[in-house]
Parts: structure tokens; C-alpha cells; sequence
């Protein structure tokens, strides 16, 4: 049985240039960083939640083929791929904090139904959602009737 998620994915175009953001930019905390022959293993933990890693790997061997590898980086580049939402306990402060810090807004905070929301990309195009939820947000859209 499943017990829960250990790891998240994100393809990056540069090892180095994502550890300085993730870390010293958004304060997440490296949990793993290590070779393995050529391939750095490189993870990094939100600030709270120490039990989930997020690998930040550069799309190549041995997890892709060269032409694969050239898709994956156009497609990350294009800002098609990666990313997620990220919680925080007041959207608007971390928004100006991060804004302070150099990260390049695509949405500013906006009240939504399930709490206040922004948006911004990643140094490579990866999007990222960062929300302050409500409480007890609802579990479908106002007016409409769930799945």
C-alpha cells in the first residue's frame, strides 16, 4: 500500500543555478546533494516539510536518451513542464519578500475561492503557483456542482 509521496520531480537546465534558487532565493533546505559517477543528485526540502524532496535534475543520462533529454529542455524552457503550488501562511508578504529577492512575478496575489494566489516561474520556465489557503476551502468552484 502507498503511504504517501517521498519525492517530486523537477527538471532544471542548470544544477547550480537551481540550488541558488531554490535554497538561497525561496529558503528551501538541501537535503541531498551528492555524485553518483557524472549524475548529481540534488533534492531540497520546503522548510516545513523536511519528509518531502524535490529532485532538481538536469534532463539527461541515465533517466533520458539525447533526444529526449533536447525535448524535456525545450519543453521546460517553453515553461510547459514542472512546478506545482507552493503553501505559505500569508501570500502577499511572501510575494513582496520574493520580489525583494529577485523572483520575476507572472500573477500578482489575488483573492480566490480557495484562498489568495500568485504566480512566477523558476529561473528556467518552470511555473509555480504560491496560495495561502483558506481554512476549509470548498472542494469545487462556486456556482458549479462537483464531478
Amino acid at each position: 500500500m502507498i503511504t504517501r509521496v517521498s519525492h517530486i520531480g523537477v527538471w532544471v537546465l542548470d544544477q547550480d543555478q537551481a540550488f541558488d534558487f531554490y535554497v538561497n532565493t525561496l529558503g528551501f533546505a538541501v537535503h541531498t546533494d551528492t555524485r553518483m559517477g557524472d549524475y548529481r543528485w540534488l533534492t531540497v526540502t520546503p522548510p516545513e516539510q523536511p519528509d518531502l524532496e524535490i529532485m532538481l535534475g538536469v534532463p539527461g543520462p541515465p533517466a533520458l536518451d539525447a533526444d529526449s533529454a533536447e525535448q524535456i529542455k525545450q519543453l521546460v524552457a517553453k515553461g510547459q513542464l514542472g512546478g506545482g503550488i507552493l503553501a505559505t501562511k500569508d501570500c502577499r508578504a511572501t510575494y513582496q519578500e520574493l520580489r525583494d529577492r529577485g523572483v520575476e512575478f507572472t500573477e500578482e496575489p489575488t483573492e480566490r475561492f480557495y484562498g489568495v494566489d500568485a504566480a512566477f516561474r523558476d529561473p528556467f520556465g518552470n511555473p509555480w503557483r504560491l496560495t495561502q489557503p483558506l481554512d476549509n476551502p470548498p472542494r469545487h468552484f462556486p456556482g458549479t456542482e462537483p464531478a
